[in-house]
């Protein structure tokens, strides 16, 4: 049976989409355009992602690297618009309030 979830579009309405998400519907959600939420449209505080997670990042021991980087954290010279979809992915603030930021306001506000 397919997953069906909620996400809030762009403009605010709530939609019913089901997984997995359509190719350009799924990067509209990585880049934090679309936030997923309940039917009723209150914030979703469930897993954060909507694919399964990636290969496994731990070392031999089964302990995390710390020294590794971020490697969603985009870099100093990456695009306005990569560090506003990287504020949106962290749940600090909404697409439409961190674009009243400057770049190095939201750089400042991810260090």
């Amino acid at each position: 049976m397919t997953e069906t979830i909620h996400v809030r579009g762009e403009g605010g309405a709530i939609f019913a989409m089901d997984l997995p998400l359509p190719e350009g519907i799924q990067e509209r959600y990585d880049s934090g355009l679309l936030q997923r939420v309940h039917p009723d449209g209150a914030p979703w505080h469930g897993a954060p992602t909507l694919q399964p997670p990636g290969p496994d990042t731990d070392d031999e021991q089964g302990e995390s690297d710390p020294s590794a980087p971020d490697s969603g954290r985009p870099g100093v010279n990456a695009s306005k618009a990569d560090w506003i979809a990287y504020v949106v992915k962290s749940g600090r603030m909404s697409a439409e309030d961190a674009a009243n930021f400057t770049k190095a306001d939201l750089i400042d506000l991810m260090s």
